[in-house]
């Protein structure tokens, strides 16, 4: 296991293209849970390749416990990595493919026995230990390349780069408990990243929010939930996601669409930037008195029911709680411990 540290990493792929990472300054504390969360193209498995050493970046370095080892090979760096789609020896059967990697390094053929009957049980893969990969599902394929990766127990870190793509929905559930509980038990730094916020959520204690290149935050999912330092944030964490209504600025005053707004919090003097007020859809509450809204729809989900609102130009989701009614004329306010207010994107007064 280790101490994973990117100081400073970007990277290019070629002279003049854009850069697939800016800067990136981060560390993966030893024996951490963490998931790479953002959507696709925002440079999530570009970052786990450099850490892998599948890649060399453009700039910066990577160091485990310290010691630099950005010019190092993959074989050097002692990680194991599951990739999006399976890779596995169709001639082995399942038994030989998780025992492959512990034979690779000469241990006893007891300890490669029990390890592989335990990784078996783990996966669900011991009613086709003895059957050759060929023959099974890609999910199953899928488990193979997972079950190689939780084999060994002197890595430093396992990467898993979107792993349940090709696993069925209900077996997805089953798996991350898996993951968790085996994280709990062994203690290796796992790196999970996915697109998924309920992947990420479910499986990671801290998650690193990623967006064009960049880290946006890292936090535990209650945080980034509670406290979006970035618009993007709020947006992609949360179904749906948060509101973000444009603000104009009179002097010292902020007002939308008109009408004045007072934020919980306000800085003694206005940022300069774009200014944008973000609110949970929890935390749109339908009153008396509020922001005047056109009701569009309302659609239940069966666990909740949303309010989709127009404020002039600006759409609104509000989640319904229990027993609310909609007015055919609504008006919306906003709980204030739920507001926020963005200069830029950038939560104003975020630490």
């Amino acid at each position: 296991m280790a101490r994973i540290e990117l100081a400073g990493i970007h990277h290019s792929y070629g002279h003049g293209a854009a850069p697939a990472l800016k800067h990136v300054q981060h560390v993966w504390e030893d024996g951490g849970a963490y998931a790479l969360l953002g959507p696709s193209g925002c440079g999530k498995t570009t970052l786990l390749n450099l850490v892998s050493g599948l890649l060399q970046p453009t700039g910066g370095r990577i160091l485990f416990d310290g010691v630099d080892v950005t010019a190092l090979p993959t074989a050097r760096r002692n990680i194991a990595q599951v990739f999006q789609f399976p890779v596995v020896y169709d001639t082995l059967s399942v038994r030989d493919n998780l025992a492959f990697p512990l034979r690779n390094r000469g241990l006893p053929r007891e300890i490669v026995a029990a390890r592989v009957d335990e990784v078996l049980q783990l996966t669900g893969l011991s009613a086709q230990a003895s059957r050759r990969a060929r023959g099974l599902r890609a999910d199953e394929k899928q488990m193979i390349s997972l079950g190689r990766a939780l084999v060994r127990e002197d890595v430093n870190a396992i990467l898993f780069d979107e792993p349940l793509t090709v696993i069925d929905p209900q077996l997805k559930w089953e798996l991350r408990a898996q993951l968790k509980a085996l994280h709990r038990r062994v203690g290796h730094t796992m790196v999970y990243v996915t697109h998924d916020q309920t992947e990420a959520l479910t499986f990671a204690d801290t998650v690193v929010v990623m967006h064009e290149g960049q880290i946006l935050q890292v936090g535990t999912p209650e945080a980034l939930f509670a406290r979006p330092n970035h618009t993007f944030v709020g947006y992609f964490i949360g179904s749906p996601g948060m509101n973000v209504l444009p603000l104009t600025r009179e002097g010292d005053a902020l007002f939308f669409e008109g009408n004045r707004i007072t934020p919980p919090v306000l800085p003694p003097a206005l940022p300069e930037g774009a200014l944008e007020l973000g609110v949970r859809p929890e935390h749109v509450r339908l009153a008396e008195s509020g922001l005047p809204a056109k009701l569009l729809r309302v659609d239940d989900l069966g666990r909740l029911r949303i309010a989709r609102l127009q404020l002039g130009a600006t759409l609104l989701a509000a989640v319904l709680r229990e027993g609310d009614t909609v007015p055919e004329e609504p008006r919306v306010a906003f709980d204030p411990s739920g507001v926020h207010l963005y200069a830029d994107g950038w939560r104003v007064g975020a630490a």
